[in-house]
C-alpha cells in the first residue's frame, strides 16, 4: 500500500522544504509540485554542493525518481527550459524523468510586464512580489482566458487566443500604467518556439499518479511559499496567487484529497518573512541581525534579504490546524546556538484582548502586540548533530515547548543545511 506525503511551509516561506524533500526521496517514486511557480526557490546541499531549484521538483537529484508538474502550478517555458538546461549542464537527466500537465497555465511576458508596472505604481504599497507574472497568470486562470500548455499545440487557435488577451493587458499597460504595449508577433513567436521542446515532456499527471497509487509508490506533494501567503487564509493582500495549504495538493495535481495520507510541516526554530506585509516577532535589534547573518537569509531566487524575528507560535498554532498538519519538521535549529536568551511568541494583544490564534488578514495583524515567554538558550553547538539525545539541555526544552504551544509532535529536525545534518525522530514514510 503505498503512503504519500505533502511537505508544506507553515510559515511565510523559505524554512527549508528543498532539503526535506530530497532527504525523503530515497523511498518515494515520485515527487509532484502542485501550485505556484518560478517565483519559489527550493535550495538543495548535497555533499556541500548548492543547486536551486525553481519549477523542478525536489525529486530530481535522485536518479529513481519521477518528478511531475501538476495542474496547479504556472509555468513559464522560457524559465523551465533554462532550469532544464542548468540541470543538465550539471549532469542531471531532466527530460526521461519530467512529466508536466497539458492543463498548467503559461506565464507570458505580457504577465511580467502587468507585474512590474503595478508595483511601480503601488510605490510605498507594494505587496512585494517577485515580479515573475505569477499573479496575472493566475488572474487569466481565474478569469478563463489562460493560455496554457496543451494550446501550443494548436498554433491557430493560441494565436486568436493570443490576440484577445493582448487586447486586455495592453488596454492596462498602455491607459492605466503609461507603459509600452506588448507585440503579437513577439509573444506568439517566443511561445511557439517552446511548443515542439515542450510536447515530449507532458502527459497525463493525473492518470499517471492513479497508477502510481495503485500499484503501491510512495508519492511526495512539494509545495511552494508557506501557509501565511496562502490566498485565502494568508496577510491579505500580501499574499502570494495561489493556495499554499495541504489541501491544495488534491486539485493541484488532480488526485483524490483520501490519496493524502500525511502531512509534514516545515517550520523554522525562528521566523522570517521576505517583502512587504505585517511581521509581529520581527526583530529590529542585533538579535534580528545575528540571525540573518547566521542563517543566510537571502531569497535563493530573488536575493532579497530576509526579514528575522523570534518564533512565533501563534501562527504555526493557526498553520497546524490549516493543513491538519501530523509531524513538524524544524530546520535552523543550528542557527539559534550561542544566544543568551531565546524569546518565544506565545499569542498577541489585539484590541484591547489576548488571543493565541493568529489572526486572518493583514489588517488585523497589523495591529497584534505580541506576548512573549523568554527562555535560556544554549551556548553549545547543534550543528550537524545527528541523534536527538545528543542535543543541549535547553535546546530540547525549546523544542518541546513549540510542540506544546502548536499542538504538533516534532517528527524531525535539521541541524544544518546539508542532507545528511538531520535528526528524525519518526520518520513519515515508515
Amino acid at each position: 500500500m503505498s503512503k504519500n506525503v505533502v511537505v508544506i511551509g507553515t510559515q511565510w516561506g523559505d524554512e527549508g522544504k528543498g532539503k526535506v524533500v530530497d532527504l525523503l526521496t530515497p523511498d518515494i517514486s515520485a515527487v509532484v509540485r502542485f501550485q505556484g511557480g518560478h517565483n519559489a526557490g527550493h535550495t538543495l546541499i548535497v555533499n556541500r554542493k548548492k543547486t536551486i531549484l525553481r519549477l523542478i521538483p525536489s525529486g530530481i537529484l535522485h536518479t529513481h525518481v519521477k518528478c511531475f508538474i501538476g495542474s496547479g502550478v504556472v509555468v513559464s517555458p522560457k524559465d523551465l527550459f533554462k532550469e532544464i538546461e542548468e540541470l543538465e549542464t550539471a549532469g542531471v537527466n531532466v527530460r526521461d524523468r519530467l512529466m508536466i500537465a497539458p492543463t498548467c497555465p503559461l506565464i507570458l511576458p505580457y504577465h511580467t510586464a502587468l507585474d512590474n508596472a503595478r508595483e511601480s505604481a503601488r510605490g510605498s504599497k507594494k505587496i512585494g512580489t517577485t515580479g515573475r507574472g505569477i499573479g496575472p497568470a493566475y488572474e487569466d486562470k481565474v478569469s478563463r482566458r489562460a493560455l496554457r500548455i496543451l494550446d501550443l499545440f494548436e498554433p491557430e487557435y493560441f494565436a486568436d487566443k493570443l490576440k484577445q488577451v493582448l487586447e486586455v493587458y495592453n488596454a492596462q499597460l498602455k491607459h492605466l500604467y503609461k507603459t509600452s504595449e506588448i507585440k503579437f508577433e513577439h509573444i506568439y513567436n517566443e511561445a511557439m518556439s517552446y511548443a515542439d521542446k515542450i510536447k515530449p515532456l507532458v502527459g497525463d499527471v493525473s492518470n499517471t499518479l492513479h497508477q502510481y497509487n495503485q500499484q503501491g509508490k510512495n508519492i511526495l506533494f512539494e509545495g511552494a511559499q508557506g501557509s501565511l501567503l496562502d490566498i485565502d487564509y494568508g496577510t491579505y493582500p500580501y499574499v502570494t496567487s495561489s493556495n499554499c495549504l495541504s489541501g491544495a495538493a488534491a486539485p493541484g495535481a488532480g488526485i483524490p484529497p483520501h490519496s493524502l495520507q500525511y502531512v509534514l510541516g516545515i517550520v523554522k526554530a525562528y521566523t522570517t518573512r521576505v517583502g512587504s506585509g505585517p511581521f509581529p516577532t520581527e526583530l529590529y535589534d542585533e538579535t534580528g541581525a545575528y540571525l540573518a547573518h547566521k542563517g543566510n537569509e537571502f531569497g535563493s531566487v530573488t536575493g532579497r534579504s530576509r526579514r528575522c524575528g523570534w518564533f512565533d507560535a501563534a501562527t504555526l498554532k493557526r498553520t497546524v490546524q490549516l493543513n491538519g498538519i501530523t509531524g513538524l519538521c524544524i530546520t535552523k535549529l543550528d542557527v539559534m546556538d550561542g544566544l543568551e536568551k531565546i524569546k518565544i511568541g506565545v499569542g498577541y494583544e489585539l484590541d484591547g484582548k489576548k488571543i493565541d490564534l493568529f489572526p486572518f488578514g493583514a489588517h488585523a495583524v497589523e495591529r497584534c502586540i505580541p506576548i512573549y515567554e523568554t527562555w535560556p538558550g544554549w551556548k553549545e553547538s547543534t550543528v550537524g548533530i545527528k541523534d536527538y539525545d545528543k542535543l543541549p539541555e535547553n535546546a530540547k526544552a525549546y523544542l518541546a515547548r513549540l510542540s506544546e504551544l502548536c499542538g504538533a509532535p516534532i517528527s524531525i529536525i535539521s541541524t544544518g543545511p546539508d542532507r545528511e545534518e538531520t535528526i528524525i525522530l519518526n520518520h513519515p514514510l515508515k
